[in-house]
């Protein structure tokens, strides 16, 4: 009993110490190491910086001594307090320490002149979500009860103000060094006319008196649920896209004219593609129509005008509006995109097909494990270029080796005779990549291409999860999740989880990797450090898998020290990616103009051996990577 206890001890003095003493020390040696390899410029307002700090300082505070007292323990995960709190601080906050932390390092950062999911889910399991009570500061349900003082404000506070800060923060990183003008030749010669800036400037009433004149919680939840989306979704468009809109010159004759200069003096051409005067005109507008029919019109009139200072006022090139109407006719349809999509990965989880051939079966889903592995190899030797061909076939088959006996290792059973396990595929082109650059010279040249082209091939392999149902997720609401009928997938044989609605979590996978792409990209496009692409990718891919593992529910996955091991090894790939960001490198060359016949020819081969790996199996028979899945 003794041992126990002293085990018990140090495990939670070790926990502690991680977190609390090694983690925030490998932060700030992290921003040491990185700060001549990412050149963001400093903000230079070093006490706000302090002020945030300290602020910080006494919300974590405040939450861990809440859970000591309240709830008789403290933030540890494997060693979680025994009793629900939401007394003290997190009366307000759902994760003041979270909160507190994030805030912590932007204060930090700015005070030292430096560039700038699971909780819940894991809460609902140990005491249920209908104990689990709202905090003050948090959006509003959507239900037909008029909103509080407390839902008003919290709207500002967790939408309208990192709204802002998002907005400002694009404008603080400067014009890109390959910035494209989004005016059309005819649009130049347009003037500017004065006035309409009075119209232009209706939005920064419009939009926060949104939050005022709802009058009904699901309103504001709507608005605060649309404008966070478009937040998230257009400021990515933002970094990626280097459209720009410098405003048209004039000169003023009038004091709206002036006061037209002073906006422009405080903003630059950036942040523009698409226009956020738009969307969230739009969206505001929206809000505010819910006030009646005669409201509605008014409203909406406005709105229109708003939308036409945005080139009347020389703020913005006709691409920027009209790009801004198409954004927000996108995030304010987000349920029925979204449905689309889940309606579409179920249809893709029940569309099993299969052929055979004397003792072959070939498996519907093999199309997949082609298409991802001729896509990824295609990418990754487009972006590394000619000289570097056989080293990345010799990196990718590694990977498909490593997949196919990781998985063996950690899952293996008799009912999963072949799975595949992407940290294998990680390990064994790692693996290949030190031995074949060590060759080449060219090892973060490898490495960066790979990360480049890994987003493909895992987003793309998650359509054959979804056909498959390996990685599939944990219980899901009605309207979130997908149901799987088929008697051949792991969901009912493995799972025993048929017609179950569960979480699709190859389909958040899916949109992740998207979004990794996309930044990996304009990295890549930049002339980044390969060594930034590379760790940039880990990094990324951490952060996402951590939080897709706390909704899947596969059975046989291993959980260690209250973690599943993938989130374990997600953070090992978030450590791993910091540290690569840290060592020197050359640029990335570019993208090329073309694919040539040796490329493709070498894509195809290596997509069919993954199609056969994955989706070509014996049936009949009992022995070790045989089948995969049952006869």
């Amino acid at each position: 009993m003794a041992v126990k206890r002293f085990a018990g001890a140090a495990g939670r003095w070790f926990y502690g110490a991680l977190f609390a003493v090694v983690l925030p020390a490998l932060l700030v040696l992290w921003a040491v190491a990185t700060d001549d390899v990412v050149p963001f410029r400093a903000l230079p307002y070093p006490w706000i910086g302090a002020t945030m700090a300290g602020l910080a300082l006494v919300l974590m505070l405040g939450g861990v001594w809440a859970l000591w007292v309240y709830g008789r323990g403290l933030p540890m995960n494997p060693y979680p307090p025994p009793l629900y709190v939401s007394r003290g601080v997190y009366r307000y906050l759902a994760h003041p320490i979270y909160v507190g932390f994030v805030l912590l390092c932007v204060g930090v950062a700015v005070t030292a002149q430096s560039a700038l999911g699971f909780e819940r889910h894991d809460l609902s399991r140990r005491f249920g979500a209908d104990r689990m009570r709202k905090p003050l500061i948090s959006l509003p349900p959507s239900t037909g009860e008029a909103p509080t003082g407390w839902d008003r404000f919290s709207v500002f506070v967790l939408v309208l103000i990192p709204w802002t800060l998002a907005f400002e923060g694009v404008y603080w990183l400067g014009v890109p060094p390959d910035a494209i003008e989004a005016y059309l030749p005819f649009e130049r010669r347009w003037p500017v006319i004065e006035w309409t800036e009075a119209i232009y400037a209706g939005v920064y009433v419009l939009v926060p008196g949104s939050v005022f004149v709802v009058r009904t919680r699901a309103a504001l939840r709507r608005f605060a649920v649309t404008g966070l989306i478009a937040t998230a979704a257009i400021t990515l468009v933002y970094l990626t896209v280097p459209l720009v809109a410098p405003p048209r010159p004039f000169e003023p004759q009038s004091a709206l004219g002036h006061a037209l200069m002073l906006e422009r003096s405080m903003a630059n051409t950036v942040a523009a593609f698409p226009a956020f005067h738009v969307v969230w005109t739009f969206i505001a507008a929206e809000a505010w129509a819910t006030r009646g029919r005669g409201m509605a019109v008014v409203v909406w009139v406005w709105a229109i005008l708003i939308t036409v200072s945005c080139v009347t006022t020389g703020m913005h090139a006709l691409a920027d509006v009209v790009a801004g109407v198409a954004a927000f006719l996108v995030v304010r349809n987000y349920r029925l995109i979204w449905e689309m999509l889940r309606r579409r990965a179920e249809r893709i989880a029940n569309s099993w097909r299969e052929w055979r051939i004397g003792a072959v079966r070939f498996l519907g889903y093999g199309v997949y494990a082609v298409l991802g592995g001729a896509v990824g190899f295609a990418i990754a030797a487009g972006a590394a270029g000619p000289d570097a061909f056989w080293q990345l076939l010799l990196v990718h088959f590694a990977g498909l080796i490593g997949a196919g006996l990781w998985a063996q290792k950690l899952e293996g059973s008799s009912k999963l005779s072949r799975p595949f396990g992407y940290y294998g595929a990680v390990l064994g082109a790692v693996v290949a990549t030190i031995l074949a650059g060590a060759v080449g010279r060219n090892t973060m040249l490898l490495l960066a291409a790979i990360a480049l082209a890994a987003p493909w091939i895992q987003a793309i392999g998650r359509a054959r999860c979804l056909m498959q149902g390996c990685c599939h997720g944990s219980e899901a609401p009605e309207g979130v999740g997908i149901r799987y009928w088929r008697e051949q997938s792991r969901v009912s044989y493995l799972a025993s989880q048929r017609g179950v609605p569960l979480h699709p979590t190859p389909l958040y996978s899916m949109m992740a990797n998207a979004v990794t792409w996309v930044i990996l990209l304009r990295l890549w496009v930049l002339g980044a450090p390969l060594s930034l692409i590379a760790g940039a990718y880990f990094m990324l891919t951490g952060v996402a898998r951590f939080v897709e593992e706390s909704y899947r529910g596969e059975p046989q996955t291993p959980v260690v020290g209250g973690l599943r091991i993938y989130q374990w090894l997600a953070i090992l790939s978030l450590v791993a990616g910091a540290v690569l960001t840290t060592l020197p490198s050359g640029a990335a060359p570019g993208l090329p103009a073309v694919l040539d016949v040796r490329v493709l020819a070498g894509a195809l081969g290596f997509g069919v051996a993954c199609g056969l790996a994955m989706g070509a199996d014996f049936p009949r028979a009992t022995g070790r990577y045989t089948r995969l899945a049952p006869p």
